[in-house]
């Protein structure tokens, strides 16, 4: 019997906290049958056909809307499950998401990452520290 349950989970937490491997184990694991999407704003910055990652910080804003365009669409599509791993350090980073998620009767969990194995790509502690303090708690009623 399979299940129609379809499935929006964000990945939130500091760089370096574990957020790639736990969507990356999410998406292995599934939970039903269907499609199955993973996506973050990191993505965007891998160089084609190297795969070298290149942090432009100009070019955030266009890897955010990249990532919320593969969310999105996959959500359009009906995927089963949709993985977005990001930082989210605010509420209104998660909020498009889950007005996505509502309109196409998704179920919505955040996992929040808490770990400390240190940033792969990098991110200066002073940067980390910026976003540790303006890391707001997540509120369900959102």
């Amino acid at each position: 019997m399979t299940s129609n349950i379809r499935r929006l989970v964000l990945v939130r937490g500091l760089p370096g906290s574990g957020k790639t491997t736990i969507a990356r184990m999410l998406i292995i694991a599934g939970m039903g049958s269907g499609e199955r999407t993973i996506c973050s704003a990191d993505d965007y910055f891998y160089g084609l056909p190297d795969g070298i990652y290149r942090f432009d910080k100009s070019k955030l804003s266009d890897a955010h809307d990249e990532c919320q365009r593969v969310a999105f669409g996959a959500m359009n599509d009906g995927h089963s499950l949709v993985v977005v791993h990001n930082t989210f350090t605010t509420m209104w980073e998660m909020v498009p998401y889950l007005s996505i998620a509502k309109l196409h009767n998704y179920s919505v969990q955040v996992i929040e990452c808490k770990g400390d194995f240190g940033s792969v790509h990098n991110v200066p502690a002073e940067v980390i520290d910026r976003m540790r303090n303006r890391w707001e708690e997540y509120d369900e009623r959102l």
